[in-house]
């Protein structure tokens, strides 16, 4: 694996600067998932299961106990709607976070920067959270739940926004790492707080107004009522888009500011 990743190195010595560059790339995220998911397609297929299993055992233990879904006639359906862009962004913070403590020996190689390993760990998190998504469609449809949104362009830009907002905490969550190790269990305890508190499991707009009006600071819960007002335009969510976008830039700039003028003048 390593040995892939010299050879790549070398060859783009007679390569274009982008060519090079693509080439680092490309064995960045191949060594990325080899290392992590054992070779094998297997071992790939669970990491793609894994918040997959998640949302069943939500869908179970609520169909099991025969609960009602808060808005709607399926409870599958809201409780996929509310963890999907939830769970994307969290897997995405958090595996950027753990691919440049993981691969950072790499960074001793002139062509392989600290962001190429960040954006190498994106865009592997992208296709894995992208495959998950379609086994859950596959799962409600089989389950006989109708997955097509009402509005299919919020829907999208919901999924899109997740994937920023975990691209942006996630760049924050390096800077952060680079100077107190620990971080990387701290931020797992700070998710699920997080998660609990971002209306996967119940609808905080049912809440009296003062608790909601604090709880819409946290942007997973603005994602989860973004992805929900694209199957429930009746409930009537009230989502703050810009807040979700800019909360997502400003954490990456901060963040790319951060890796560039601090934590890589310490390593």
């Amino acid at each position: 694996m390593a040995i892939g990743l010299t050879t790549s190195v070398r060859e783009g010595d007679r390569l274009s600067p982008l060519e090079s560059y693509l080439h680092v790339l490309h064995a960045l995220m191949l060594r990325d998932m080899r290392t992590r998911f054992g070779g094998t397609l297997w071992g790939y297929g669970i990491v793609v299961m894994w918040p997959c299993v998640h949302v069943f055992m939500l869908i179970a233990i609520y169909t099991f106990q025969h609960l009602p879904a808060p808005v709607g006639s399926s409870a599958p359906l809201f409780f996929a709607t509310g963890a999907v862009p939830v769970l994307i962004f969290q897997y995405i913070s958090r595996e950027v976070m753990k691919a440049t403590m993981v691969n950072k020996p790499l960074t001793y190689y002139p062509q392989v920067k600290l962001f190429d390993l960040i954006l190498a760990r994106v865009l592997v998190e992208i296709v894995t959270g992208f495959l998950g998504l379609l086994v859950i469609v596959a799962v409600l449809t089989a389950l006989g739940t109708d997955p097509r949104p009402v509005n299919s362009s919020i829907a999208v830009f919901a999924y899109l926004a997740s994937i920023l907002l975990g691209i942006g905490v996630g760049v924050v969550n390096v800077a952060i790492v680079g100077f107190f190790p620990g971080w990387l269990v701290g931020y797992a305890l700070f998710n699920i707080l997080m998660y609990v508190a971002s209306g996967v499991m119940f609808m905080p707009s049912f809440l009296p107004e003062k608790i909601y009006y604090w709880m819409k600071y946290n942007p997973a819960l603005q994602l989860a009522e973004w992805m929900r007002s694209a199957y429930y335009p009746s409930a009537g969510l009230q989502v703050d888009h810009l807040y979700v976008v800019m909360f997502a830039l400003t954490c990456m700039v901060m963040g790319l500011l951060l890796l560039k003028h601090v934590v890589s003048k310490r390593s």
